[in-house]
């Protein structure tokens, strides 16, 4: 006889349902149905059905904004990777040292945001800023609010002081997880550091390194607060970025048609992306976990 199975454990998931329900799913449907509305006021909507879809893809202003913000996600993952993982090989493994480098590496992700553009506008400021007094000491006429290619920069190296840490945390922990076996076998073999950075660190780093890139992306492509405080989007268009772009059509020209739509693209977009950057790891670990096995399989033969 089947012993009936026990149905009651549904019951502790639906509070979690619940929850996923009122935060995402109900808030996702409503944009839905903005997006094909036009709301002419509170009580009057009009069924436009895909308008406002082919209108935001028509827009220039959208197609400027994603290509800035495309470039500069990128160069984020660019800069942060590589000295997210060069930091971590950097900290102490032991002792009290090793505690308080932890502590200190945090610290810029204890800050929030709008604090960080804060700290920023004040830090490249040529009168009282120790950047930008630094910058015109040296005869670099630098001004974040004047020249655009400086405040691009600015908001890159703002990113990069704010967020490096967690690429460094994650690739710390991921290092520490690396049993000493491997790294005692490499040293029977005479390997030198550049070998067990490429063969043992690298690899056992994959997983690690995918979350730290999928992170850092779909955070840069949803950065809003710091550029705000910072530049305003300036100088022109220079540092506006999707988010900004949304902001912009949502409260400042409240078109909620467009600006639902748009919320839906810029969503979708973000999925491809991160879609496409995971199987691209996905396939280059792959890669490189069969090509250290075979030098491994050739080494062992030998």
């Amino acid at each position: 006889m089947i012993k009936p199975v026990n149905q009651k454990a549904w019951w502790l998931v639906l509070p979690v349902v619940v929850c996923v329900a009122f935060s995402a799913i109900l808030p996702l449907m409503t944009v839905v149905n903005y997006s094909v509305q036009d709301i002419i006021s509170p009580e009057r909507r009009v069924f436009v059905g895909t308008e406002w879809f082919v209108s935001v893809l028509r827009d220039e202003e959208l197609h400027s904004a994603m290509v800035r913000q495309l470039i500069y996600s990128f160069a984020v993952l660019a800069v942060e990777v590589p000295l997210g993982i060069a930091l971590a090989l950097a900290m102490p493994t032991a002792g009290w040292r090793a505690s308080a480098t932890l502590v200190l590496v945090a610290l810029s992700l204890l800050i929030p945001w709008n604090v960080v553009g804060t700290i920023w506008q004040i830090f490249g400021r040529s009168d009282i800023g120790l950047l930008g007094a630094a910058l015109q000491a040296i005869g670099l006429e630098y001004s974040y609010t004047g020249n655009p290619t400086h405040a691009w920069l600015t908001v890159l190296a703002m990113d990069v002081w704010h967020w490096t840490p967690l690429v460094a945390l994650l690739c710390y922990a991921g290092l520490r997880a690396i049993p000493e076996a491997f790294y005692q076998a490499a040293q029977i073999d005479g390997a030198s550091r550049l070998a067990v950075f490429r063969y043992i660190q690298m690899p056992k780093l994959r997983g690690v390194l995918m979350i730290a890139v999928l992170l850092r992306f779909m955070d840069s492509f949803m950065i809003y607060t710091e550029p705000f405080v910072l530049t305003g989007g300036g100088p022109g268009n220079a540092t506006t970025f999707l988010s900004q772009y949304l902001t912009q059509k949502a409260v400042g020209q409240f078109d909620l048609g467009p600006a639902a739509a748009f919320s839906l693209i810029y969503f979708l977009i973000i999925l491809l992306f991160c879609f496409v950057l995971y199987n691209w790891m996905q396939r280059v670990g792959t890669h490189s976990t069969s090509t250290t096995a075979t030098i491994a399989g050739e080494k062992g033969a030998v």
